[in-house]
């Protein structure tokens, strides 16, 4: 990835940040967005500045076209162009179906499907420029139904569905594709028994990481550029289980 240079949204922390971080190690320039993770932010730029690497951290709600343009913009001056787009910020929550508001819905559309369709429209121009790559973070919950995330889930089935649009829609100047996580801890003490109870039923018997998950981005990074329209999934097995 040396002399590439690369957009992470949402990579101030969590999974964003791990795949930041893979990108600096492997050459890459990296800027990435965040909203209101200012401290991870400071923290996540710093480490990567810290491995030779241009970095570029800005504040951006990624949900409005006119910072999503903004932030574009800033990284053209820096870096003069853009290889990668990674759309990994994601909203998630537990509600129950019948207890969904309708500004709870629109929320989690605009920041899981809207921004990755705004991020993905806006960078094209600088991608086909350079042959490069759109990469989503879905997710499971995009292509089983979860009954206690109605909203989730939905928003990242469209999600896969924007993916295989516009890997039909930019080509053949620039492949998109997809990762989809399956459970991943978060290393919270909270989230513990949950995660407990769901890698019982992963085949794998565990939880997935960040980093499992930072190294399936890589593959659509620096693999053939011919590959497109594919979702990876990184979920142990889960995806298998009924």
């Amino acid at each position: 990835m040396k002399g590439k240079s690369v957009l992470v949204t949402g990579g101030a922390r969590r999974i964003g940040r791990e795949i930041a971080l893979a990108m600096a190690d492997a050459g890459a320039d990296v800027a990435f967005t965040y909203r209101t993770s200012a401290e991870d932010a400071k923290r996540t730029l710093a480490d990567l500045k810290g491995r030779g690497v241009r970095a570029l951290a800005v504040r951006c709600d990624i949900r409005e076209e006119k910072g999503v343009g903004a932030a574009l913009r800033e990284l053209g001056e820096k870096f003069g162009g853009l290889d990668v787009l990674v759309n990994n910020a994601g909203l998630y929550e537990t509600v129950e179906f019948e207890k969904i508001t309708a500004r709870q819905w629109d929320e989690m559309f605009a920041t899981n499907t809207r921004a990755p369709f705004l991020t993905s429209r806006l960078a094209a121009p600088m991608l086909r420029e350079r042959r490069g790559r759109i990469i989503n973070i879905a997710s499971l919950g995009g292509q089983r139904p979860w009954a206690s995330h109605a909203h989730y889930c939905a928003s990242k089935a469209a999600l896969i569905m924007l993916t295989e649009v516009t890997a039909k829609a930019l080509a053949p100047e620039i492949s998109v594709n997809a990762v989809s996580p399956g459970m991943i801890s978060s290393g919270r003490s909270e989230s513990g028994g949950f995660v407990r109870h769901v890698a019982s039923k992963t085949p794998m018997k565990r939880a997935g990481n960040a980093a499992e998950v930072a190294s399936a981005v890589m593959f659509f990074a620096m693999g053939p550029h011919f590959i497109t329209g594919q979702v990876l999934g990184v979920d142990g097995g889960l995806a298998l289980e009924s």
